[in-house]
């Protein structure tokens, strides 16, 4: 746990979301640096970013493989048939 060297405000609604899922002993930061590190379920965010960028670069470079190799073939199935 670290200093408190920020403060930030929050509504009240917020604070008894927080207050919630605070266990015993816990500050709220640990509170907000334990629930920040979880998946959350149903958030419309799910899914964006879990790629690394390596990764997603692996993907968006397969995938412009695959369109031109479609290309190709489509391409010779017309000059065949010309």
């Amino acid at each position: 746990m670290g200093v408190a060297d920020e403060q930030i405000r929050v509504s009240k609604t917020v604070k008894r979301k927080i207050e919630r899922h605070r266990r015993e002993g816990e500050s709220y930061n640990d509170v907000l640096e334990r629930l920040l590190g979880e998946k959350d379920v149903g958030d419309f965010d799910d899914g964006f970013g879990r790629w690394s960028d390596d990764e997603a670069d692996r993907v968006r470079d397969g995938r412009q493989k695959a369109k031109e190799k479609r290309k190709r073939r489509m391409q010779e199935r017309i000059e065949d048939g010309a």
